[in-house]
């Protein structure tokens, strides 16, 4: 019989005066009925070292594993696929470089381009985010983003491009869901979704377009860096190798919003915004 073992996530602990218990990828603990099965023979198999034939007894509680989901016959990690290695970095370089490393690590082939943050000093036509022929765009911003900096870049998907990018607003800094094709949220349905969502939205619309009085600035710090780095690269990743989401809203309909005091990271789903129906002409 093929040799297996416990899928990444899942482990099996013996519990004293209760035999062997499951720890799942969710944290859960779940006991283990093993009755005749030898269990030392049982941890053997479970953790790969050991490919000899089974018994009824142990052919049983493995198969309960995999029946369950628990096991993995020699698993190979997912690689980056050729098409999809060109990547461009825009933005500032406390973010870009960190996502760099991690994507370079992962096997793609980031190109980087300086710090842009003005509309006037931005690729904001198709053609120029387009240049290189990339197969996905990051925009990183150590700041809130300035009006229409990402109108052109929204239009990325519907020329098979992913669009993937992140800002701070001062001690929050937001993920937004990846886009890849024509319907998946943009920056825009993003703006949109949160003034509807805050009583505050004209505050919040003042905030974006500025002119903003602050005192000391937010330093973005190395390990804040390193963490939304991480999350990015995590959503590229799955996108480059259609690996489905382990947990909680599909990326592509996802928002993050990052405590960069504390490193926690929440959750929030969100969808497109549809297209507003036009007024009807009047007569006269």
């Amino acid at each position: 019989m093929s040799r297996s073992r416990l899928v990444p996530g899942v482990e099996v602990v013996a519990v004293p005066g209760r035999g062997l218990a499951v720890r799942t990828a969710a944290g859960e603990f779940l006991g283990v009925r093993t009755r005749d099965a030898d269990e030392s023979t049982l941890l053997s198999l479970l953790s790969g070292a050991d490919a000899s034939p089974m018994d009824e007894e142990l052919n049983r509680v493995v198969s309960a594993f995999g029946e369950a989901g628990y096991l993995a016959d020699e698993p190979q990690p997912a690689e980056w696929p050729a098409a999809r290695r060109n990547i461009r970095l825009l933005g500032d370089a406390a973010l870009t470089r960190p996502l760099a490393a991690h994507l370079t690590a992962l096997g793609a082939e980031p190109r980087t381009t300086p710090a842009v943050t003005a509309p006037d000093a931005s690729p904001t036509e198709i053609e120029g985010l387009l240049a290189g022929d990339p197969a996905a765009v990051v925009w990183c911003l150590d700041g809130p983003v300035p009006d229409g900096l990402w109108e052109a870049a929204d239009r990325l998907p519907e020329h098979g491009v992913a669009w993937l990018r992140c800002h701070r607003e001062g001690w929050q800094a937001y993920v937004e869901p990846l886009a890849a094709a024509s319907g998946d949220v943009t920056a825009a349905h993003v703006r949109a979704r949160r003034l509807a969502a805050t009583p505050a939205h004209r505050e919040l619309a003042a905030y974006w377009s500025g002119p903003r009085t602050s005192g000391a600035p937010v330093r973005l710090t190395v390990p804040a860096a390193a963490l939304l780095a991480a999350l990015l690269a995590d959503d590229l990743s799955r996108w480059a190798t259609d690996t489905p989401d382990a947990a909680g809203f599909p990326a592509r309909r996802r928002l993050r919003h990052v405590d960069l005091r504390t490193l926690t990271v929440t959750e929030h789903p969100v969808l497109p915004v549809p297209a507003v129906a036009p007024m009807p002409r009047k007569d006269g």
